[in-house]
């Protein structure tokens, strides 16, 4: 055991020992590795930290509901004390986009925040649409609030970060906010220069070239459009 100091107080630190064997094991196997997650509390003078715990289990670490990565404070009677980063049960998730007047192609956003939602298993995730379409920034942020949160991530379902990254959506999401005092938020970063962006470009343009040559069905942006063909 050993003490450490952090903003003035002192905790007693607990290392634990992993075996090479466990830890090969949890390298061998990165898809499934994840650290143990903690709800958040209050944290106290006795504290004690306690580092992520391995799992003897396949997949190498402990998995969490939300796979999330974090680090724990814990108190001395053994209760979990403060999560440092991560999705929590009182976090709400809005996926807002550009917004459109043609309805289906805001129903599609529906669709991917219902698969977002399952996939991920956050408690907490609403569709929100910048303009021209409802329901606006304002309408989900509500709604998280309504649903216990007190701390809403606003993630920008946009490619590239142009004028509505750096202007509508911050100045929307704080008009929304000052509503809901006590309540913090943060605005993520729009998609990007992500690797997995490749593939997901790459696979599109397999399918509808299947799709042209009669060896798949029309996509769900394309069905009934009858847009996806040669000229």
């Amino acid at each position: 055991m050993s003490f450490v100091q952090i903003n003035g107080a002192n905790f007693r630190v607990h290392f634990q020992a992993v075996s090479p064997k466990m830890l090969l094991k949890a390298l061998l196997l990165p898809s499934q590795n994840t650290l143990t997650s903690c709800p958040v509390g209050e944290t106290g003078a006795n504290s004690i930290w306690a580092p992520p715990k391995f799992s003897t289990s396949r997949g190498g670490l402990c998995k969490t509901k939300h796979s999330s990565k974090s680090l724990c404070l814990r108190t001395g009677n053994g209760a979990i004390t403060k999560k440092a980063h991560g999705i929590g049960e009182e976090d709400g998730v809005i996926i807002v986009d550009h917004g459109s007047r043609r309805k289906e192609s805001n129903l599609m956003l529906n669709e991917f925040v219902a698969m977002f939602r399952e996939k991920t298993g956050y408690p907490i995730v609403e569709p929100a649409h910048m303009e021209l379409a409802e329901p606006s920034i304002r309408d989900a942020f509500g709604l998280c609030v309504h649903q216990g949160a007190n701390r809403v991530i606003v993630s920008p379902f946009f490619l590239f970060p142009g004028r509505h990254w750096h202007q509508d959506i911050p100045s929307l999401t704080a008009e929304a906010a000052k509503e809901h005092p006590g309540v913090s938020y943060i605005i993520t970063a729009p998609l990007g220069l992500h690797e997995l962006l490749v593939d997901v470009v790459n696979d599109r343009i397999k399918h509808c070239l299947n799709q042209v040559a009669g060896d798949a069905d029309e996509c769900a942006a394309c069905a009934g459009t009858g847009k996806c063909k040669l000229y």
